[in-house]
């Protein structure tokens, strides 16, 4: 694997759960599937990659820890923000989603790279699950 010393991200720096949101909102556009992104940031929450780790079907996006870490890892993240879309357009989060990220917050502790959020995206707005206390 190779570092290289500028990203091609416009936001380099994702310091508050809004800049999150709108990166992902940029970088998932207007998906007619839910995806599951994991984004993998440095020490200053400066970006080093961001990896597209789950593309499921209307109403789900199944991740695994393992997908979700192994870029993580291979990206010599310290954090990371996980981020899907809603395509219904309500960015509520669901009962499945409070748990995959109980999971992937858990995972995160047991190697080493904290999970500093999760954002989920709807048609007109966004939900931090750190805001709502749920991460």
């Amino acid at each position: 694997m190779v570092k290289e010393k500028a990203t091609p991200y416009e936001v380099q720096t994702l310091s508050s759960p809004s800049a999150a949101a709108l990166f992902l909102k940029n970088f998932l556009g207007e998906r007619d599937r839910e995806c599951m992104v994991a984004i993998h940031l440095d020490l200053k929450r400066k970006i080093n990659s961001v990896e597209i780790v789950s593309i499921g079907t209307l109403n789900s996006a199944p991740a695994h820890p393992r997908e979700v870490f192994k870029g993580a890892i291979l990206a010599n993240a310290a954090t990371i923000i996980l981020g899907h879309n809603h395509p219904s357009g309500d960015p509520t989060p669901s009962k499945e989603d409070i748990e995959l990220t109980r999971r992937m917050v858990e995972a995160g502790r047991i190697l080493g790279i904290e999970v500093v959020d999760h954002i989920i995206l709807g048609d007109d707005g966004w939900v931090s699950l750190r805001e709502k206390q749920l991460v």
